[in-house]
């Protein structure tokens, strides 16, 4: 499989990523759509923009999940476990968030000179 169809797969996997945004969606559809044609590099470049501002450290993330915030939006259960789970990660020497979304956005985003 070559670097090109790596990253068709990885955004078809940002798509589907219950953890991802309706704006990286948006981005990643747009990019399939445009596959191909005079307007694909505009849509990768949009793209990878939206990657960069949505694929969040993992510093980003242990904050958030381990404040009143992230109780609120996950509850109390569930926010401990993603806090527990991210100083694994971190502790393990991860720097980006561990949920689907942004695991395969990284991922594009380190072969993001195939898509520009």
């Amino acid at each position: 499989m070559g670097k090109r169809d790596l990253v068709i797969e990885k955004v078809r996997a940002v798509i589907a990523a219950p953890s991802c945004c309706a704006e990286l969606k948006i981005s990643a559809q747009n990019y399939l759509n445009a596959l191909n044609t005079a307007t694909e590099k505009d849509a990768a470049q949009k793209l990878v923009a939206e990657l960069e501002a949505d694929v969040q450290s993992i510093d980003t993330v242990l904050a958030f999940f381990s404040s009143a915030e992230g109780v609120k939006v996950f509850g109390k259960t569930v926010a401990t476990k993603l806090t527990e789970q991210a100083k694994k990660v971190k502790a393990k020497g991860g720097k980006y968030c561990f949920c689907p979304a942004c695991t395969a956005g990284k991922e594009i985003l380190d072969m993001k000179e195939t898509l520009l």
